[in-house]
Order: structure tokens, then sequence, then C-alpha cells
């Protein structure tokens, strides 16, 4: 039971960061809206505002884009390359975590199995007493060891699962923008030329 205690924890606590990554991220539509704007009329990867920086994932990728393109004689191809460049830069901040939540939806049941077969072991052992069964609670507790660990385990992971599958499809939808951040400031580029 203590390693599936640590494991609900542990879920809970990246469960909750991610819900305010996410929510950080991807909940102000309008200023994304207004980003996307930019970067199709050519503004976008150059324009910062007077030295300013813009704030949130979205605008420092384009902030970067501008950044690394430099003078605005870039052509289609530098810009691919940089985009790729800057996603992989920030694929680890919106894949943060994925993989540790993945473990636990996984782990979770296998731990309460071993609970159970444990479980089991305990009670077929005092079944199997020469002297025969004396007091059937210590075969009661086994079977209870049993179910006990069987169903917290699931409960585990079926906590982590959800909050899994929402950040994954955050992280998916945050991918599909930045790649409409990459088309737009190459429809941007190709104004400007």
């Amino acid at each position: 039971m203590y390693p599936l205690i640590a494991l609900s924890i542990i879920s809970v606590a990246l469960s909750f960061e991610r819900l305010i990554f996410w929510l950080g991220v991807n909940g102000h539509n309008r200023s994304f809206d207004a980003l996307l704007e930019s970067a199709r009329h050519g503004t976008g990867p150059k324009a910062k505002g007077k030295g300013r920086r813009r704030r949130g994932l979205y605008g420092r990728f384009l902030d970067g884009l501008g950044e690394r393109l430099g003078s605005g004689s870039a052509s289609g191809t530098d810009l691919d390359a940089v985009a790729l460049e800057l996603l992989e830069e920030v694929r680890p901040s919106i894949e943060r975590f994925s993989v540790t939540l993945s473990t636990i939806i996984t782990a979770a049941p296998m731990l309460g199995i071993l609970g159970t077969v444990t479980g089991i072991i305990a009670s077929f052992k005092i079944l199997g007493n020469s002297g025969g069964v004396t007091d059937p609670v210590a075969v009661a507790g086994g079977v209870a060891e049993a179910l006990i660990t069987t169903a917290v385990g699931l409960v585990v992971a079926l906590v982590t699962l959800f909050p899994f599958v929402w950040a994954r499809s955050q992280s998916e939808r945050c991918l599909g923008r930045l790649e409409a951040l990459v088309a737009a400031a190459a429809a941007g580029l190709d104004r400007s030329q």
C-alpha cells in the first residue's frame, strides 16, 4: 500500500502542476489570436514592441522566430529550420511529466495485483498449515489485503488517467497552435518579400 499511496500523491501533484501550466498556456484565446494576426501581417516574428518581450509560450516562440530569422531576408526554408529548432526547445515544457504520469497509470494496477498475489499467498500459507485453519479471521485478512490493494491500484490509475489524457490533448492543441504561428509567419514573410 505504501508505494500506491506515494504514487497517488505524486499523481495528484503532477496533475495539478499540468492543470496550472495548461490553463496559463491555452487559457487566453484573444492573446493567441492577436499573435496569429500579427504574424500573418508580417509583423509577428520581427516586431516585439520597442524591445519588450512577449509573454507566454506562444509569444516567446514568435519572438524566438524573429530573433533567429534576423533581418527579414530569410526564406521559407530558414523559417522551417528555425521553427523546428524552437519547437525542440519548447517541447520539454509541453511534454513535461507525460512519461511519469503514463508510468503511474501502468504501474499502479500492477502494484495492486502484486498486493493481491501477496495477500493470497498469505491466505494459502494459513490454509496450508498442518494443523488446519484454527482462525478464519487470519484467512480473511489475506483476502482483504488482496482486494484492497487491487482496488487502490485501479483507483490511482483512474485518477491519473483523466488528467493525463486532458494534458495530452492540451499538448496537441499547443503543437497545432505553434504550427499555425509558423504558417502565419511564413505567409507574413512571403508578403514582405
